[in-house]
């Protein structure tokens, strides 16, 4: 089989395109690129001392060879990125997440929003990332909308006009362009700036504040000018955080690589503008036996034909073969020039060395570390329903009520995926007249974001019980509860915010703007998530309830003992807690409230033991 392949290699034409090596089943083992397929694939057959270990044992196991001509290098490199996410291929190298790393998107609309996605796609939006840190995302996040009050919610602006704004604008995090609060120019002001910003350009968003803090000022719009101000601060705050790494104003990413065994990490340092903006690190899952060169030549194609902003240099720790696909493919990506150096002294071979020692600490501490069963039905979840991100805050609501007799909703709160009963909370249904599961479920969720817009509008709030929202609504029941859900978050400018139903007969999922329901398999984690947050909330809710109604049983039964009034009533419900804590009493445990007489106390131990 050997000799066929290298038969197979000498005939190859000497044009760009991909190559792959299929296993004895058929399995894709190895997806590469070239510029010339014949030399290329024809090193695969050099002698065995030319040779790393892993492409000896590629050679060993490979039983055909196969080839996609493509039109450039830029076009293999593209193909061979595709395949490699498709296939999964054991020789190799992956970011070991990729598909946990989100982005972040400003749509392609007259007022366009920021949302987070998982996916870029070729819809004329602006994405920046990937990032490896989701906490380091929101807080971005977080300050952007601080600074540059865009819309996060998916309601149809432009087109119609609302008569009023949404949570978003009472919090100052929106402009409220749904009700015509702001022209668009203002608003275009405001998302050239958020660009800047996540692009890491923080002197030129400093630049663009001074100059609407001095023209607020000229109009006296002196409240406005202070808030600028406060936001200027808070920036060049963030800015002296940043180290200087170069005398130059120059953007480039210096490129860190670790390896031991089948195990990588992958380190991008962001240099902006000379300075240090952070940096984004990649578990990499390596074939046994790889290379540092190996395994850096795919970790550059894999992580910038997912980047989203292309500096003009790229600093890598040694050279690498195939590189100049990878350099035109940037070049066009960025719209100018772009190198890729191994710079020998000097500042830039600093920052590489930097890479270089970040990557080995972040492989070390790394070592055993495995991903916890609650970060794989997140990641299992997001799969499953397409969300966004992975939910990292889950709430869920149920209702519990007898013939529509004391009606609670009840709130649970998952974080991670564990459970976190300190920010549980408990709604005594208010509705009156006819039992509607639909209007309960109604009624509890606009009380709940309710209490989120009086918390954020008014800081001075003590309780914040509230404040933090949920990257996940679920709902006990089907598409009618599912509705509803969305209806609310709609009505609170809250539409970026996921929902799902679960069903408890089918135990099938409902998702937004999908006519059929989700089955997921009974071993799936993200279904025994789910259902395990679903069954608490359930739990929780008829907890609550059963309370209510036993309080309102002995309420009724104390109402009927003669000499009981509302102030031997408060005694003993005081003492006793519930009709159960009652009935367990002696007659002297009963004799012992203060002001019962005997023969009060011997009429209600037995109406208790009849």
């Amino acid at each position: 089989m050997r000799e066929e392949l290298r038969k197979k290699a000498q005939t190859l034409p000497k044009a760009p395109g991909v190559y792959i090596f299929r296993g004895p089943r058929g399995e894709v083992l190895y997806v590469g690129k070239a510029s010339s397929l014949r030399d290329r694939v024809r090193q695969y057959f050099q002698a065995d001392h030319l040779l790393s270990p892993k492409i000896r044992k590629l050679r060993a196991l490979a039983q055909d060879l196969e080839v996609v001509l493509t039109g450039s290098e830029v076009e293999a490199l593209i193909l061979e990125d595709a395949l490699i996410k498709k296939y999964r291929p054991p020789f190799n190298t992956r970011l070991r997440d990729d598909k946990r790393y989100p982005y972040i998107k400003i749509t392609n609309e007259r007022f366009p929003r920021v949302t987070v996605v998982r996916r870029p796609a070729a819809d004329g939006a602006q994405y920046f990332g990937p990032y490896t840190s989701t906490k380091a995302m929101r807080r971005a996040l977080k300050l952007a909308h601080k600074l540059f009050p865009l819309r996060a919610c998916s309601l149809p602006v432009g087109t119609k006009l609302f008569s009023r704004p949404c949570l978003y604008y009472h919090i100052g995090r929106c402009a409220g362009p749904c009700a015509g609060l702001v022209s668009p120019e203002e608003y275009r002001r405001h998302v050239e700036g958020a660009a800047l910003f996540f692009q890491g350009r923080v002197d030129e968003v400093i630049t663009r504040l001074k100059d609407e803090m001095t023209r607020a000022a000229e109009e006296e719009r002196f409240e406005h000018a202070a808030h600028l101000r406060d936001h200027i601060r808070a920036l060049e705050r963030l800015r002296e955080r940043q180290i200087v790494a170069l005398p130059e104003l120059v953007d480039l990413d210096a490129i860190g690589i670790a390896v031991e065994e089948n195990r990588g990490y992958g380190v991008v340092l962001l240099v902006r503008a000379g300075r240090v903006l952070g940096r984004e690190g990649f578990a990499l899952a390596l074939p046994e036996t790889s290379t540092p060169e190996e395994a850096l030549s795919e970790f550059l194609d894999q992580y910038y034909t997912r980047a989203t902003a292309i500096p003009e240099e790229v600093l890598l720790p040694f050279p690498v073969a195939e590189t100049e696909a990878l350099a035109v493919y940037l070049r066009r990506k960025r719209g100018g020039k772009v190198e890729i150096l191994v710079p020998k002294a000097g500042e830039r071979k600093a920052l590489v060395e930097l890479a270089q020692r970040n990557a080995a600490l972040a492989l070390k501490r790394t070592e055993g570390e495995e991903t916890t069963p609650e970060e794989e039905a997140l990641e299992d979840l997001s799969e499953a329903l397409d969300l966004s991100v992975r939910p990292w805050r889950i709430e869920a609501f149920d209702i519990s009520n007898l013939q529509g007799q004391e009606a609670t909703g009840s709130m649970v709160v998952f974080v991670g995926g564990k459970p976190r009963p300190d920010q549980y909370r408990r709604f005594r249904v208010r509705l009156a007249g006819k039992p509607d599961d639909y209007a309960m479920m109604e009624e509890v969720l606009r009380r709940r974001f309710q209490h989120a817009l009086a918390e954020l509008s008014d800081p001075a709030l003590s309780s914040r019980k509230f404040s933090d929202l949920p990257d996940l609504v679920l709902v006990d029941g089907g598409k009618g509860q599912l509705n509803i859900a969305c209806k609310v978050l709609e009505e609170f400018g809250l539409g970026g915010i996921e929902a799902a139903a679960l069903a408890k007969r089918e135990e099938v999922i409902f998702v937004p703007r999908r006519p059929e329901p989700i089955k997921l398999p009974e071993d799936s984690p993200a279904l025994h998530l789910l259902q395990r947050i679903r069954n608490e909330a359930h739990r929780f809710a008829v907890e609550y309830h059963r309370k209510l109604r036993e309080q309102r049983t002995l309420a009724s039964l104390l109402d009927e003992v003669p000499g009981i009034g509302e102030k031997r009533k408060q005694l003993l419900l005081l003492r006793f807690g519930s009709l159960e804590g009652l009935r367990q009493a002696s007659l002297e445990e009963l004799l012992s409230i203060p002001g019962l007489p005997r023969k009060t106390a011997e009429l209600l131990y037995k109406a208790l033991h009849p």
